[in-house]
């Protein structure tokens, strides 16, 4: 019997079968039991295991694609090309090559999502101190800017998705394979039979005009770094597109939140949080529903609900492209042409969610107390959402205010993972500022 299983079994032993009609938040001493026996009971029996994530050089127990094996090359050079501005060399308007890059929506101070409510790679200016000053350069003609009409997700534990985006579209297995032959002008890449964080690897170099191919390998000097990483790939074929999405999924893949107290608490350190942190916790896995739909080491899922939540344009955002917004409106729907999935969005991993106070795929929440109270509510915000499509868990709890901010407490505290820096290259080879190399951000971010 495993170690976390043993320590369960003699602490569950110890509940004292008074304190059953007693509120949760009165028995303090045995609230850790308490938390071990909703565990055992939200797992199917697996206990702490079921809830932790492995380390992040731990490969072999890492979820990752058969056709993408982790290795240590593959995972540093995908950590580079990440955060290297030189992969966008693509843009429409060459004032700006080499001034974006992956984490220019994803940089590690907001915890890899965007700093900002909506992320601006190509034509985004300025960086602030979390990526929330980031805005449109105004010298560029708005249908050159690439900005997002939908919050951008976090890359943090996106190992546990097998599709990726809010609807899901990117990725050829797992609930998309009937799907592999729809919008073949948009997703070739799902015909190649990847999931998604390598579809979204690949495709996302088109979506974003990064360059990733020889010219660029020779010129910034990452020749050594592939080859490392991909000795079986014919050398014609070894520096491109494909081998760059593989590689970029690759260290995305480590992007894993282990360091946040609920991490250290499920591994037996019962100090990791605080007591109201714990209550929380109670009610997250309980009361509340919320493991439901957040489980797993991840804390997510790889289904679809309704919340009923605004569109990013319910409130003035920015919109370059009407059809791509009414699509994503439309959410898993927008993708599977199915109305049974219309307005269902992606469970998203609930880790380091303070980093950046946008919340929903349309942003319409500043806080997560806000969201979270919105969720217990049951009343949909959207009208244009039917009452039909909605999560049957999309209910009135009748959940207190104290109750609801013990929840918010598990949520943005022991959920926090404040080490993230450890994913971050000192440098890149191309010397360029990162994550982002417009001026205005040199500037911000202090780049010389």
């Amino acid at each position: 019997m495993p170690k976390s299983k043993i320590l369960h079994t003699i602490l569950v032993s110890t509940i004292i079968l008074s304190c059953a009609n007693e509120p949760y938040y009165e028995d303090a001493s045995n609230i850790d039991n308490q938390l071990l026996a909703l565990i055992d009971e939200n797992s199917n029996g697996i206990g702490v295991d079921y809830f932790t994530l492995p380390s992040s050089n731990d490969y072999l127990s890492i979820p990752q694609d058969p056709l993408n094996p982790l290795n240590n090359a593959k995972v540093e050079l995908g950590k580079m090309l990440v955060h290297e501005t030189a992969t966008g060399g693509n843009p429409k308007m060459n004032s700006v090559i080499n001034t974006y890059s992956c984490a220019s929506c994803h940089p590690v101070a907001s915890g890899f999502f965007s700093g900002n409510r909506q992320g601006i790679g190509e034509g985004g200016t300025g960086f602030g101190s979390q990526g929330e000053t980031r805005t449109v350069n105004l010298d560029m003609p708005l249908d050159s800017v690439d900005i997002l009409p939908i919050k951008v997700p976090s890359l943090l534990n996106t190992a546990y998705q097998k599709v990726m985006l809010w609807n899901g579209a990117l990725g050829g297995t797992d609930i998309n394979a009937p799907f592999t032959t729809l919008y073949p002008d948009d997703i070739p890449e799902n015909a190649l039979g990847y999931q998604g964080l390598e579809v979204q690897g690949m495709n996302g170099q088109t979506a974003h005009r990064l360059k990733i191919d020889e010219e660029f390998v020779t010129t910034y000097g990452y020749k050594d770094l592939f080859d490392a990483a991909f000795p079986d790939f014919n050398e014609n074929d070894r520096y491109s597109k494909l081998t760059g999405g593989l590689a970029i999924a690759a260290f995305n893949r480590t992007l894993l939140a282990n360091e946040a107290p609920w991490q250290d608490w499920l591994k037996g350190n019962y100090n990791a949080m605080s007591t109201q942190e714990k209550r929380g916790a109670i009610l997250f896995l309980d009361r509340a529903l919320c493991v439901n739909c957040h489980t797993g080491p991840s804390l997510n899922s790889n289904n679809f609900y309704a919340l009923g939540l605004n569109d990013m344009d319910a409130s003035g955002a920015i919109v370059v492209n009407q059809e791509q917004l009414a699509v994503m409106k439309k959410g898993r729907g927008g993708f599977t042409n199915n109305s049974e999935d219309d307005y269902k969005f992606k469970v998203p991993s609930l880790y380091n969610l303070k980093d950046n106070p946008i919340y929903g795929h349309g942003g319409s929440y500043s806080s997560l107390n806000g969201i979270i109270s919105y969720i217990v509510s049951g009343n949909k915000e959207n009208d244009i959402v039917p009452n039909s499509q909605l999560a049957e868990e999309f209910i009135n709890l009748n959940l207190t205010t104290q109750e609801i901010n013990d929840i918010t407490a598990f949520v943005e505290h022991a959920l926090y993972d404040n080490n993230l820096e450890r994913y971050v290259p000192t440098s890149v080879f191309s010397g360029n500022c990162i994550p982002n190399g417009d001026t205005q951000s040199q500037i911000d971010l202090g780049c010389n």
